[in-house]
């Protein structure tokens, strides 16, 4: 029987070391530990899958906490099926003893109370995940018809952007070179040159 120990983290900004830590101090061997960092949407998981051909009948999987071994409710209980009923492996976890599925209680199976609290505690975890997603969309629907807009803040456009505008209108300066004098992205600067000609536009239409 051997023990191995699993860490994920939901993006590259995320770091390891937290749960690495815990494994460690948990006694698992560095060697038998496996990480994968995800980036957004991404779950192929390469070192995941390398763990799993690894383990045999009777080993043991730890890991911090079970949204480890997925992103919601049906794939972290299509891991915990694969681990337990196919692979016949153990799984134990950090922070809630309560899932480990190899100890007896009571005389009953620890991998069936482990299943029936599963069940339970990933429901949970997926409806306030849900109910949170629910709040926000409410929230911001309530924002936009109170008139509060969402999105970057606009950028100060500097007092000396007209100076350059006339210039890189004359044909005297660049757009780009016009723009890194004002201080500002060349997307930036052609954005506001745009608005200025449609501007001009708009007022000779006007005075005519």
């Amino acid at each position: 029987m051997k023990k191995f120990g699993y860490i994920r983290v939901s993006t590259k900004d995320q770091h390891l070391d937290r749960q690495y830590e815990a494994l460690l101090q948990y006694g698992i061997a560095e060697e038998n530990l496996y990480s994968d960092q995800l980036s957004g949407k991404d779950f192929n998981r390469p070192q995941y899958k390398a763990l799993i051909k690894k383990l045999h009948r009777g080993d043991v999987l730890v890991v911090k906490s079970i949204d480890r071994l997925g992103r919601n409710y049906d794939e972290i209980i299509e891991q915990w099926r694969l681990l337990c009923k196919k692979k016949h492996v153990d799984i134990e976890v950090i922070d809630f003893p309560l899932l480990n599925t190899n100890q007896e209680r009571e005389g009953l199976t620890g991998i069936l109370i482990s299943d029936i609290t599963l069940q339970i505690l990933a429901y949970v975890a997926q409806s306030e995940r849900e109910m949170i997603r629910q709040r926000q969309a409410e929230g911001i629907a309530i924002a936009q018809a109170n008139g509060i807009h969402f999105g970057a803040e606009r950028k100060v456009t500097p007092e000396s952007f007209d100076q350059y505008y006339i210039l890189w209108k004359s044909g005297e300066l660049s757009s780009r070179r016009a723009a890194d004098r004002c201080g500002m992205s060349h997307s930036t600067f052609f954005r506001r040159c745009k608005e200025r000609d449609a501007k001009v536009i708009k007022e000779t239409c006007f005075e005519k």
